[in-house]
């Protein structure tokens, strides 16, 4: 039976016009939140009114319900928010889009290294999925530069890899390398407007700056959820892969931001191996005005827009805001229209069941199979509509495969949820325990809804 946040509430946010509102809220009472937006195209500053939820406990995490959207615009009215409140997270943003800028860089270089040749920079964990050379480096400087500019004592950080291979005997050359990779990266700081560190780091301030990130997570304080290579198979294969970092703050994810350097500006050639567009783009080299491929999408929490700015290359400087455009979801809402995305590899998600749901809802293209967390950057840009997950039974999808592709989507006027209808819970340390099934993100509610349904209607008769 599917766990359902409530029999008597809508699941979804409810949109109204250009006007994005959402709200929280127990059957009957308790906690709500609300948040509105609107946009000062001037300035870009926001009008926000939010009630937060870090007080609420786990039988006051309901979905939204349709008839609270009037006491949303009550609320709006109360407001007492000040100019500090509304721009608390400028500065991390800022630094969190600088580092993640650093970091991408760092693996488009590693990337054409394994490309090259076969090394031994790709190593093997404990579940047989493979951790490179970037992976430790990218936690590593974006390690070291939240802790330089933020401050180490007040920077906490959830991420996926730890320095167990790295500190073996037989693994010196590893570490070595990544060691080099690490300072090579960071030596470029300045040029990300970022400062460098004053002297070369060595293998013990690396170990270090990847053992900073050792936060257990959970409902109360700050921490920063990082994957340093989301889609580590797709990077070794010289294909799609991200880097997400999220800011969470008392279980809500507040900041969010996805580097996609293989993310192709053209929607058509995200149908193409990445080592076929290298090659074809040769061929057709983009204007001074755009950019060909690769690019860092990032959303605050509460602003109701996402943006896009185009990837540093070369000797370039980043000059905030560095041509960066707003991104919204696409307006398809027919089906038949709709482009859905699901994971390349099988055993991290039911093709089988993700194919019949999408014949039962009408979804009639070939699915979009994407490496990493580009899926969520899809459907934030609008070059697709819809993203399923249904992980095989006892698999537990971590925070930082998400936190991050969630709320760029929610923030650029989608919808994520589980398969029961409810937000994604990452409040509850490195994993989204009493997550119902699976994922579902849309563009739109109508989509969304179809889907909830066509899952509740099959579920049983699957085998996940």
């Amino acid at each position: 039976m599917p766990l359902n946040c409530s029999s008597s509430a809508s699941r979804v946010p409810h949109i109204l016009g250009g006007l994005k509102t959402t709200a929280t809220t127990r059957v009957g009472g308790g906690g709500v939140l609300f948040n509105f937006f609107n946009k000062t195209h001037q300035n870009n500053s926001l009008c926000i009114a939010s009630l937060p939820l870090n007080k609420r406990n786990d039988s006051q995490r309901f979905c939204l319900s349709s008839s609270s959207s009037s006491s949303v615009m009550e609320g709006i009215k109360d407001s007492g928010f000040s100019t500090q409140e509304i721009e608390k997270y400028s500065k991390e943003l800022d630094i969190a889009v600088r580092a993640v800028q650093m970091a991408c860089s760092l693996c488009q270089k590693v990337q054409e290294s394994l490309i090259s040749k076969t090394n031994s920079q790709v190593q093997a964990k404990d579940d047989n999925s493979p951790v490179t050379v970037a992976d430790w480096s990218v936690q590593a400087t974006v390690s070291w530069i939240l802790s330089e500019t933020l401050g180490s004592r007040s920077v906490a950080i959830v991420a996926e890899e730890d320095v167990q291979t790295l500190s073996k005997p037989d693994s010196a050359g590893l570490l070595e390398a990544v060691v080099q990779t690490v300072n090579d990266c960071l030596a470029e700081a300045p040029r990300f407007g970022l400062k460098a560190p004053g002297t070369i780091l060595g293998s013990t301030e690396v170990l270090e700056a990847i053992s900073h990130c050792n936060s257990a997570g959970g409902p109360s304080g700050r921490f920063w959820a990082l994957d340093p290579v989301d889609g580590t198979l797709g990077f070794v294969r010289g294909d799609q892969y991200a880097v997400a970092l999220a800011l969470i703050e008392d279980g809500e994810v507040v900041l969010g931001v996805l580097g996609c350097p293989n993310y192709p500006m053209r929607k058509e050639w995200l149908s193409y191996h990445h080592r076929y567009h290298r090659i074809i783009s040769k061929l057709t080299p983009p204007t001074s005005e755009s950019w060909d491929k690769g690019c860092v999408i990032y959303a605050r929490r509460g602003s109701g827009e996402a943006w896009m700015q185009p990837l540093i290359q070369g000797h370039k400087k980043l000059v905030w805001p560095n041509s960066a455009t707003p991104v919204r979801v696409s307006t398809v809402e027919n089906p038949a229209l709709a482009t859905f995305c699901e994971p390349v590899e099988k055993a991290n998600s039911s093709h089988s069941f993700t194919a019949g749901l999408a014949h039962s809802v009408g979804l009639r293209k070939q699915p979009l199979r994407v490496y990493s967390m580009v899926k969520y950057a899809a459907i934030a840009r609008g070059d697709a509509e819809v993203f399923m997950k249904f992980a095989r039974a006892g698999y537990k999808e971590k925070i930082w495969d998400h936190a991050a592709g969630v709320l760029i989507i929610q923030e650029a006027g989608g919808v994520v949820t589980d398969a029961g209808g409810c937000p994604l819970n990452f409040s509850k340390g490195m994993y989204l325990e009493g997550l119902d099934r699976g994922i579902i993100a849309c563009a739109g509610v109508k989509l969304h809804e179809k889907i909830i349904k066509a899952v509740d209607a099959s579920w049983n008769s699957s085998s996940l």
